[in-house]
């Protein structure tokens, strides 16, 4: 049994990419979703949460519309890369971005309003910024939670299929990640390569929600 192993060393690509995209934007939304009041944030809550909702597909279409050849962005993207954003492995990460988002926000804004706000309102009286007060006080407090979310977001980067189909294809050697290789392994009959490939991403997933579980339980020193 021979096997082709580019899906998975590309799903990794794709969900490390992803995860340290969707923990930069999602720390971002959380911090203002957990510490601002403005117009407009129950949209923007309900906005970030929607990709956890929608099907797949949904999203994978809005994602053609907005990114595809003849939308502004996905002009823009090609004017500045020399090539279309989808049907390529950069249309994966956004794929399994889009999907890790969400789960970063809802977890790091929980952290951060479970902080204790003492430590913040005493940063803040000794002089210290908005942006100093979160970063050496408030983040290190949740850093637990961070991590682990992070952790799972990387999870939930690596396994994404509907999105991912939609907008990157299953080019063989250029787009396909694991979970599009086990749809077409399984469509080919060919049932070997089926098993192993979800035999290792299985043991992948539970050793990430094993260290996941870990950093959770943990308490503070």
């Amino acid at each position: 049994m021979q096997i082709d192993w580019f899906p998975l060393w590309l799903s990794l690509r794709v969900a490390g990419i992803a995860t340290l995209l969707s923990l930069l934007l999602g720390l971002w939304l959380a911090y203002l979703l957990a510490n601002r009041k403005f117009r407009g944030k129950e949209i923007l809550n309900s906005s970030v949460t929607l990709p956890l909702v929608l099907p797949p597909t949904v999203l994978g279409y809005y994602l053609l519309v907005l990114l595809g050849r003849e939308s502004p962005l996905g002009q823009l993207y090609e004017w500045v890369f020399g090539t279309p954003l989808v049907f390529t492995w950069q249309a994966a990460v956004v794929a399994a971005m889009l999907h890790a988002t969400p789960l970063v926000v809802i977890s790091a804004r929980a952290a951060l309003e479970s902080v204790d706000h003492c430590y913040e309102r005493a940063a803040r009286n000794l002089g210290a910024s908005e942006w100093r007060v979160f970063w050496r006080v408030s983040l290190p407090l949740a850093r637990r939670s961070i991590l682990a979310v992070m952790v799972l977001a990387f999870a939930r980067s690596l396994g994404d299929f509907g999105i991912t189909i939609m907008i990157a294809g299953n080019i063989p050697n250029r787009t396909q990640t694991v979970a599009v290789a086990i749809y077409d392994a399984v469509e080919a009959g060919n049932g070997d390569v089926a098993r192993m490939l979800v035999l290792v991403i299985s043991v992948l997933a539970v050793s990430i929600l094993y260290v996941a579980n870990r950093l959770l339980a943990r308490q503070p020193a």
